[in-house]
């Protein structure tokens, strides 16, 4: 049924439960996991007055995007077969543009459940890619009440 696991990945809570059930699935079905992690383009810090430099910014994204990558990686199975993709852009647009890239079947990515304000504020990649992906998404739900460093979601 499923041949490729599209997994993204923040390096938060919420996608390393995500990365446990995506590796769950693939040791089922045997498909491959295609794990991505998004280097936001969108420096909400560069001002002249305060923030970080454009390139300081996309060098800092990416180290982000990579950790998350391999941190995640080392949540699944050793058996699973991977593949690794670090692309720059908007988070829900860019994880949207690479089911159709990677030819994935399913989506599997965490939730971090924010509600009232901080979901009005920060909003919901999660939310966002399941509304305008073409394959089905299984949603994860983080663990509720931790402090998670991660805005993507």
């Amino acid at each position: 049924m499923y041949e490729r696991i599209l997994l993204p990945t923040d390096g938060s809570d919420a996608s390393l439960a995500a990365a446990a059930h995506a590796g769950s699935l693939s040791r089922t079905t045997g498909a491959t996991v295609h794990v991505v992690s998004v280097a936001d383009s969108r420096n909400r810090f560069e001002s002249p007055s305060s923030g970080l430099a454009p390139d300081a910014w996309r060098e800092a994204e990416n180290e982000r995007a990579t950790a998350a990558i391999e941190k995640t990686i080392g949540e699944l199975p050793e058996a699973v077969e991977t593949e690794r993709t670090v692309v720059t852009g908007i988070p829900q647009d860019e994880i949207v543009d690479l089911v159709e890239e990677a030819a994935a079947d399913v989506v599997v990515m965490g939730t971090h459940g924010r509600a009232g304000i901080d979901r009005y504020l920060i909003g919901s990649v999660t939310e966002r890619v399941v509304r305008r992906s073409p394959v089905p998404v299984l949603t994860v739900q983080g663990t509720r009440g931790q402090d998670d460093s991660a805005t993507s979601d």
